[in-house]
């Protein structure tokens, strides 16, 4: 039986970028099973104080949420076989910059995808990763080659 392949799409919300590389997978019938944060951006921001109760200070209200999602996030990494991380051209993503970090630090296969203009910018993210990318398209490309051995 071919192996099942765990990928871990982390990086901006804002866009559908997911849904095209999962989409494109799909269509190739690469062995994969996508993973990554929960997307829904209200519920994201809300999670922790939904359930463990309301906080008077923003920061405290951010920082239930931020630790609630991050028994998701640190789990699906720590189980994914390759990490994408894409940094797209709206906000700052910082959640995304510290995902491939923890990639790194736990020696799993990271994809980094950003436009060019970002490559100063972000030249400490993109060392430790096997490959670096502008495109969705290059993702899945590089997942087939991976997945299957073939170009």
């Amino acid at each position: 039986m071919p192996k099942t392949w765990k990928v871990y799409l982390s990086g901006e919300v804002h866009s559908n970028w997911r849904s095209k590389i999962t989409s494109a997978a799909k269509k190739a019938k690469l062995p994969i099973e996508f993973y990554g944060p929960v997307t829904d951006h209200a519920a994201s921001d809300d999670c922790g104080v939904k359930i463990l109760g309301r906080e008077a200070d923003k920061f405290w209200h951010d920082h239930k949420g931020a630790k609630v999602n991050a028994i998701r996030t640190r789990t699906l990494i720590e189980d994914a076989d390759i990490v994408v991380v894409r940094f797209g051209d709206k906000y700052k993503q910082w959640n995304a910059a510290f995902d491939a970090g923890y990639a790194a630090a736990l020696n799993i296969p990271l994809i980094v995808q950003h436009p060019k203009e970002y490559t100063h910018a972000l030249k400490e993210l993109d060392a430790p990763a096997l490959a670096v990318c502008e495109t969705g398209a290059q993702v899945v490309k590089i997942l087939k080659y991976v997945v299957k051995g073939k170009l």
